[in-house]
């Protein structure tokens, strides 16, 4: 949007965000959505820079991006560097002076301090994930991560999380007295069509690197399937981590636009994941009216309960079968994609938008102008 097209906003947002996974997506989807109400949203990217087509998409959008070459949490080598990242952004912020500042990676208020109200995203954390993946005690390079976890969470003037269960997990792992407010994720559809026919196949996308997403039981049914699986997303990770594909057809990383394009297709979806907050690429299948078949942990069955098949993360088998149940019957297929698709509507953009402004809101009453934030609080 050209400047002089623009209005003082209402209010004026610093958020931090990475280009490793959804984060960037969720930050992006949250300025455009709150741009609607009068918010203005900087975005500071630590950890690797974004790719081209990432950062074309944030440019399309008129999102002003800073990248900070911080490194990302839970990759950074000590504490001491967490802490000092942490004091980068607040310097960031009493330059920039806004009304909020919005930590998706709330390790970050560990070693700072802010002159304006702090909303903190429970996203994941690697305590949690640990808990879901490995369980037991934490290795010792978990250890002092998730203290700086903690504090930022015990310092955060609200703390937000996308599900109820995920609330409710962080509350557990890390000894809250009060659960985070959920305020749930949401996506605009995305409109891209293939106008090629394809035969049926099934889809994962995803950090398939990341043992939480559990690829490598999505790569043990494909080995069952006469139909393919295509697997979209990189298999190796920015702390080292790396997935074979063995019998999945790997992708690669694929832009928005392309993920779309195969999502066009309805293929039948699949994720096994064991530890997963949220999900935003099985909210991007449901919009598309994918099929879902979906691992049973709490977190996805708060949001796709009746509206997806769920197996055990763990049984390639079980997934196998699902996948092929939907394959042979065209009339199943299409009502559980159609029910999927029904689900996802009610995690729109403007949704998310709302839950966030009634955050930000509630902690600047005196600041917010009820004519320029109009309907954003339900």
């Amino acid at each position: 949007m050209p400047a002089s097209e623009r209005t003082t906003p209402a209010l004026r947002v610093l958020m931090t965000a990475d280009a490793v996974g959804g984060v960037w997506q969720y930050a992006l989807d949250a300025a455009q959505g709150m741009r609607a109400h009068g918010v203005e949203t900087t975005l500071a990217v630590l950890g690797p820079a974004p790719s081209d087509d990432q950062t074309g998409q944030a440019e399309a959008l008129g999102i002003e991006v800073i990248m900070t070459d911080l490194p990302l949490d839970w990759t950074a080598d000590h504490a001491g560097a967490v802490r000092e990242s942490g004091r980068a952004v607040a310097r960031l912020a009493a330059e920039i002076q806004p009304d909020i500042v919005h930590l998706n990676s709330p390790a970050l208020f560990a070693g700072a301090d802010f002159a304006c109200p702090v909303v903190a995203v429970c996203h994941s954390c690697v305590a949690t994930w640990w808990d879901a993946v490995r369980g037991g005690s934490l290795p010792g390079e978990f250890v002092w991560r998730t203290e700086l976890v903690r504090q930022g969470y015990q310092r955060a003037d609200t703390l937000l999380a996308p599900t109820a269960a995920f609330a409710d997990a962080t509350a557990r792992v890390y000894g809250l007295a009060r659960a985070p407010t959920v305020v749930r994720n949401g996506r605009q559809p995305i409109t891209e069509r293939n106008s090629r026919r394809h035969a049926l196949f099934a889809f994962t996308a995803g950090r398939l690197w990341d043992e939480g997403k559990n690829f490598a039981a999505v790569d043990r049914a494909a080995s069952r399937l006469s139909l393919p699986i295509l697997a979209a997303g990189p298999l190796e990770g920015p702390n080292g981590a790396r997935m074979t594909a063995r019998h999945a057809t790997a992708l690669g990383r694929l832009s928005d636009a392309e993920v779309a394009s195969y999502l066009s297709a309805q293929p039948i979806f699949v994720s096994a994941a064991r530890y997963e907050p949220f999900g935003l690429a099985v909210l991007e299948a449901a919009q598309a009216g994918c099929a879902l078949v979906l691992s049973d942990i709490p977190t996805l069955r708060e949001l796709w309960e009746d509206a997806a098949l769920f197996v055990d993360p763990d049984d390639d088998e079980a997934i196998a079968r699902s996948i092929d149940r939907l394959a042979a019957d065209d009339d199943a297929r299409r009502a559980m994609g159609k029910a999927a698709s029904d689900r996802a509507s009610i995690y729109s953009l403007e949704s998310m938008s709302t839950g966030l402004l009634s955050a930000y809101m509630s902690l600047l009453p005196s600041k917010v102008d009820p004519l320029s934030l109009k309907g954003a609080v339900a």
